[in-house]
This record gives C-alpha cells, structure tokens and sequence, in this order.
C-alpha cells in the first residue's frame, strides 16, 4: 500500500520567522531570529593587523596574520582587545609559544590572577594547568564562567593546548548575549534587578583541609553578582549565572531560585549560541569570560591532554 501524500509545501511555511515552546518539555523550536542582527555586524568587520575569520553566528573567530611569540605592537594589542570584544572568543593556531610568552602575551591585556585551588605550572605560578589522564579525568564538563566566586572574577583568559588527543577534548563557547535576548519580556522584567550568590565551595570546597576552612572563607566569602550584568566595553547585557558556582539567587525562596536558575543556564545549552573549537598542539583559545560561557568535552578519556591558562583579572560586574 502506497502512502497518502498530503503534503504540497514545507511544513514551516506560513509559519513566519516564529519560534514555539514545545508543551511537554518547554524546549524552543524555529529561527533564532534574535542572532541575525549580531551575525550580520560581525560579518562586516574588518581589521588592520589580522585576518579574522567568523566561526558561527554570533560567537568565534579563528585569528591569523599574528605570531603570538613576538612582542606586539601597542595598536595590535589594542585591535585584538576589539576583536575579542566583538567576537566573544579568539582563536589561534600553530603557536607554539613556551609558558613564558604565554604570561607575557596574556599581561599586555591587564593583571593576572593567581587560582588558589588549581596547580599551576611549578615555573610560573600565573598559568593553571590541567594535565589529564587515565589517573585524572577532566570534570570540566559544564557550562560556566571562570571564578565567579571572586569579588572581581576574570575578564579574560588565554587557554594554549600542550598536548591534545587525536579525537575529541574540544572545547564549547556559549555567546551569554544571544542567551540573555532568547528570554521572554517578562523574564528580562523579572530578572532586572535580582542578584545572585557565588561560592568557590560548590567546586572546590573538596580541596580544602578542615583545618583551613575559616581561613579560606575569610579569604573568599559568599560574593553577590547582578543576575544580567552590562558589560563594560560593549554595553550589552548578558547571563552570570552559572551551575558550578552559582548557589542560589538572593530573596527568592529556594525552590523559585533553583527553578530560575535552572532556566537561565539552560540558555548556554542552546546550540544556535554556541561555537565548539577542536583542538590541535599550539592551537590557543582567548575568551571573554563576561560574555561567554564555556564547556570541556570530556569524551577523551584515558587519553592525556594537556591546557595551561592565564586568566587577566576584571572589573566587578555590574548592571
């Protein structure tokens, strides 16, 4: 028997450039209208001293022209904090630079912060390293930013790959602007003004011994972030919360907070905001940790891989 054919037309005709929540999981269907105006911007830039080439809608660009080796020029440095301000995260490939160009090249964008719970490279104490292994697996494998428990988290940071598997360890870029338009007007209305608590103890309180609790509390207490913060160079307005640091939004009963959270860093996960970036040796990675969420795939295990990171310390975020 041959099957009834009723269909004379694309089933997303008519249906305009609408998005449809799904009824039992909430999910979203249709365009991601809300990218065409950011993707179309970013298309049309151009730069002096780099070629840039976009990676996906509204997040990524892959950097060339540039060895990172060499002392650049003020205006270069200058033009790439643009670029990484446009593009949310840089990309670089075949820079094989040693640890201490990698400090040097990451310091001409600001100050660097030193990771309490992190080993760092023995020789410089400004790089964090990750050494992966059949021994230590990688539990990075969530979207968030960089230390928001810090009263001024990172405004950046610069990622280089040592050693890397044939096969999988990429890393995914979630664009925190897209995240924040996706919301509904009201949610945008209801988030406005709320503040969110941060905690170093959701990921690392493991780390530290009994006996020095109360030191490292004193050190790093509870910081409160603004739920949407405005960005300081852009002026756009993004997600900070996050599910590896965030423990509850201020005022809110918890089941709402755990609710509303779990709302908000959904958005991360929406591909169309996303560029995933596979590793090579010497390829690096340079995000804007206000803007951008990001996720280590940990699909590579037993195999070694092998990151250093230098993270330029920020302002306070702020509405």
């Amino acid at each position: 028997m041959t099957d009834a054919l009723i269909a004379d037309k694309d089933p997303s005709a008519g249906l305009a450039a609408q998005r449809y929540q799904t009824q039992l999981f909430g999910d979203w269907s249709g365009p991601a209208t809300y990218l065409a105006p950011e993707r179309e911007r970013l298309q049309s830039l151009q730069w002096r001293n780099f070629t840039a080439r976009q990676c996906s809608s509204t997040i990524g660009a892959e950097i060339s022209g540039i060895d990172l080796r060499d002392d650049l020029a003020d205006d270069v440095v200058t033009e790439l904090d643009q670029a990484l301000a446009d593009y949310k995260v840089l990309f670089f490939r075949d820079q094989p630079i040693t640890s201490e160009q990698q400090v040097a090249f990451a310091r001409r964008f600001g100050e660097l912060e030193v990771h309490p719970f992190i080993p760092s490279n023995t020789g410089v104490p400004e790089l964090v390293r990750f050494e992966k292994s059949a021994e230590v697996a990688g539990y990075e494998n969530s979207w968030h930013n960089d230390v928001t428990w810090r009263e001024f988290p990172s405004r950046a940071a610069v990622l280089h790959a040592i050693r890397v598997p044939d096969v999988g360890g990429d890393t995914l870029f979630s664009d925190m602007y897209a995240a924040y338009d996706a919301l509904d007007d009201g949610t945008k209305a209801r988030i406005a003004t709320l503040d969110a608590a941060h905690d170093f103890i959701r990921a690392f309180g493991g780390q530290v011994p009994p006996e020095r609790a109360d030191e490292m509390r004193a050190q790093y207490p509870v910081v409160v972030h603004p739920v949407v913060i405005t960005h300081p160079v852009t002026g756009k307005q993004a997600i900070y919360v996050n599910r590896n640091f965030t423990s509850h939004i201020v005022g809110l009963e918890p089941d709402d907070s755990d609710e509303l959270l779990r709302l908000l860093c959904r958005q991360a996960e929406a591909v169309e905001h996303q560029v995933r970036f596979p590793w090579r040796n010497d390829s690096i990675a340079m995000w804007d940790n206000l803007a951008a969420q990001h996720y280590a795939s940990s699909d590579y295990w037993p195999e070694i891989r092998v990151m250093e990171r230098a993270s330029i310390t920020g302002p306070r975020p702020a509405r």
